[in-house]
């Protein structure tokens, strides 16, 4: 059975631009993820980009 690479990656609030959670994707997912997430720093849900897991 044949293991899937997966990347670590974070979702940052566009606003306060803090680090709020963190997932893991394949290699081969060719899009960037855009979710509307709560950001406890703004106390409101705002837009959260995809970013690099500095791990």
């Amino acid at each position: 059975m044949a293991t899937a690479e997966r990347l670590t990656f974070v979702l940052s609030c566009t606003e306060c631009k803090n680090k709020n959670y963190y997932f893991a994707k394949g290699k081969k997912k060719d899009y960037k993820v855009e979710l509307n997430k709560f950001c406890k720093k703004c106390g409101k849900q705002t837009l959260h980009k995809e970013g690099k897991a500095s791990k």
